[in-house]
């Protein structure tokens, strides 16, 4: 269930970043760092939805999407615009990323 959850959210939210949504313009121009932060977010988003619609990738496409809202939450906090659906998506992936981790931890080289 979390896991078809945040291939809607992050499908909706990275495509809406990479068209130039007025609302995903504004809102990266209140944080300062420029437009270019959009294009790149955007992008890692729409690439961790197609990682979570790989089987084998799921749990670094979800370690991935977590790495991305810790710093969403961060940014959040900084700018003092805090956001609770930023929390919710990085507990969300958090969980799937857990829930994966066996697998995740098969695709790692195995040491000698």
């Amino acid at each position: 269930m979390s896991h078809a959850l945040l291939v809607i959210v992050f499908l909706a939210a990275g495509s809406a970043k990479l068209a130039g949504a007025e609302a995903m313009v504004e809102a990266f121009d209140q944080i300062g760092a420029g437009q270019w932060l959009r294009y790149f977010v955007g992008t890692l988003e729409v690439l961790g939805v197609i990682g979570l619609l790989v089987p084998r990738l799921v749990g670094l496409a979800a370690l991935g999407l977590v790495s991305l809202m810790v710093g969403a939450v961060i940014t959040n906090l900084v700018i003092d615009a805090f956001s609770l659906l930023a929390v919710i998506l990085l507990v969300l992936s958090t969980t799937v990323a857990w829930g994966r981790r066996e697998r995740t931890k098969a695709l790692l080289p195995q040491g000698q």
